[in-house]
């Protein structure tokens, strides 16, 4: 038989109490109150009451003081909520007469005079929310035996009801420690299975698996640790396998703990021909909101790592303090909250080029022709190294290491050993009337290439002045020039060219000629036939030549243009 006791709600909690006939019972759901009267109709005031948890019960005498043992009734009521309601039945086993009522209709009636007990089940849709269960027994002779039970149809192929919706959420996040509480109110279905926990990122839906399942009306996430919001979202499923729809969000805003991804950086030598330099460059790592260069320097036989820069861009030019030490970058991404992505020893660059292989010894040397000899040599650590270019950084005038655009590169260039080192000659052409400076940069690549070497002067002599009045006049296809001679007195001969004449392509620019023959007229000479036969439009420019081969360009000489001749 159940224990009946008399049950007051005392903050939630049922606690026993004596009964008198004037006290008034308050049981909480889903707790029955339970009467027992002394007659089989119910009438009059209950003989006791008090709470009983569960209808299963078993008299062979009175069931309480005052009672008797036959002919008489005890009712049960309850009134809770079923949530979304649904399928039930309703179980009823009675030596007696049971009846069972739903917000007052009848559902179960076993109400016979019998001497063996009846049991009796039916299937019963109770709608949402709040309904009233009252069982009435009575017993007209001999033992009593009452049982009834409810319950939810749990099978997929009956149950089509969603539970209700999850109310009640609220999320609270521990700076500190990086976690998320979350914690919702328990749902009222009887076939509650569990929960389903969803997280998603601000702006984004959320996903189709949830983060966790759980029976529990509470659980602690750590969300990632980004800065960002992140929402949370419950689900109610029930044993016949039906989700409820999502409850209200409810979010928080994580402390950003997360770093910016490595950055991988490139290096290459600086542009900057007056002093060790080099060019650390990586592409934008997202979320970076500044980047910190650090160079590695091996100074006196010891490696030290100190800052290099700290930019914002992507690119920085770093000044090596020690000239021909050996240098490593790495450089570290911070975000708006102070992360790091330290870099790890992979992502380390080095400078490959070793600065002490500038060119030294330099010498420079007038050759005549408009041409200066230059010879140089490089340290032995160059040996291994294929320097595919040699370019020479030429001024005039005033010394200066800027190239010279297009950049001069020699007219020809050789070497030889000279056992613990080679030693470079190069031909270059030169400005005449002036003083001439020149570097030697040996280059193999923007990363690897040489410092200029030292600069070096060179005086050109003049070149004698133009000839004047230069024409020439066609009897068809002969054409005989003159000119009146050069008023310098250094003329050894003139160049006679014949070809095209190029206009500047730029308003800085002189043009240019291009040759297709040339004849040399002595330096005493004002005249000549040419020996060729013109067969159509050409350039003629006439050049003064001096002894050691100075000379003006072409397009600082004087030129005509001869027509084609006239047919016949």
């Amino acid at each position: 038989m159940a224990t009946a006791v008399v049950i007051a709600a005392v903050g939630g909690l049922l606690t026993a109490a004596s009964a008198s006939a004037s006290a008034v019972t308050s049981c909480t759901s889903p707790v029955f109150k339970r009467q027992f009267f002394a007659n089989t109709v119910f009438s009059g005031t209950p003989k006791k009451t008090d709470c009983d948890s569960a209808i299963s019960e078993s008299w062979s005498g009175a069931p309480a003081k005052g009672l008797p043992k036959d002919n008489f009734g005890v009712r049960w009521t309850v009134t809770r909520d079923f949530g979304s309601g649904g399928p039930f039945v309703f179980s009823a086993e009675a030596r007696g007469g049971i009846r069972v009522y739903l917000d007052g209709v009848r559902k179960v009636d076993l109400w016979k005079k019998v001497s063996t007990a009846r049991k009796q089940a039916v299937n019963v849709t109770i709608p949402a929310g709040k309904h009233s269960l009252r069982i009435d027994f009575v017993n007209w002779t001999g033992p009593a035996n009452a049982k009834f039970a409810y319950a939810p149809r749990t099978a997929a192929n009956v149950d089509k009801v969603k539970p209700a919706v999850p109310t009640g959420l609220a999320a609270t996040y521990d700076k500190v420690t990086g976690k998320a509480k979350i914690t919702w109110a328990k749902n009222k279905e009887m076939d509650l299975a569990g929960y389903r926990v969803y997280r998603r990122l601000q702006g984004e839906s959320f996903p189709s698996k949830p983060l966790v399942t759980t029976a529990s009306t509470s659980y602690t996430d750590t969300p990632p640790p980004t800065g960002s919001t992140y929402s949370y979202e419950i689900r109610a499923y029930d044993k016949a396998g039906n989700t409820s729809s999502g409850s209200a969000d409810r979010g928080v805003t994580t402390v950003d703990k997360t770093p910016p991804a490595r950055v991988v950086a490139t290096v290459a030598m600086g542009t900057d021909r007056t002093r060790e330099s080099y060019v650390v460059s990586w592409k934008p790592v997202a979320d970076a909101l500044r980047y910190r260069v650090l160079h590695h320097l091996l100074v006196d036989g010891h490696w030290k790592w100190s800052e290099a820069a700290t930019t914002t861009g992507t690119s920085v030019t770093d000044y090596v303090p020690a000239t021909g030490a050996t240098v490593w970058y790495r450089v570290e991404a911070y975000d708006a909250a102070g992360n790091v992505a330290p870099a790890r020893s992979g992502d380390e660059v080095h400078a490959s080029a070793n600065w002490e292989r500038r060119a030294t010894d330099v010498t420079v040397a007038y050759q005549g022709d408009n041409r200066a000899l230059l010879q140089w040599s490089l340290p032995k650590d160059t040996f291994a190294i294929r320097w595919d270019e040699v370019r020479l950084l030429r001024s005039v005038g005033t010394p200066s290491l800027e190239e010279t655009t297009p950049p001069q590169y020699c007219i020809s260039l050789r070497y030889a050993d000279e056992g613990d080192h080679f030693r470079f000659s190069c031909v270059a052409a030169v400005t005449p009337g002036e003083t001439n400076f020149f570097a030697v940069e040996p280059y193999h690549s923007e990363s690897l290439r040489a410092l200029p070497s030292a600069i070096v002067p060179v005086a050109v002599p003049a070149a004698p002045m133009p000839a004047t009045d230069f024409t020439g006049a066609s009897d068809g296809h002969r054409v005989d020039f003159s000119w009146t001679a050069s008023a310098s007195g250094d003329v050894d001969h003139y160049e006679l060219h014949s070809g095209v004449w190029h206009p500047a392509t730029s308003p800085a620019g002189e043009g240019w000629f291009y040759t297709y023959t040339t004849v040399n007229v002595p330096g005493d000479t004002t005249s000549i036939r040419w020996p060729y036969l013109l067969t159509q439009e050409e350039d003629f420019v006439l050049v003064a030549v001096a002894k050691d081969g100075t000379k003006l360009s072409t397009s600082q000489s004087p030129r005509l243009r001869m027509p084609t001749p006239a047919a016949g």
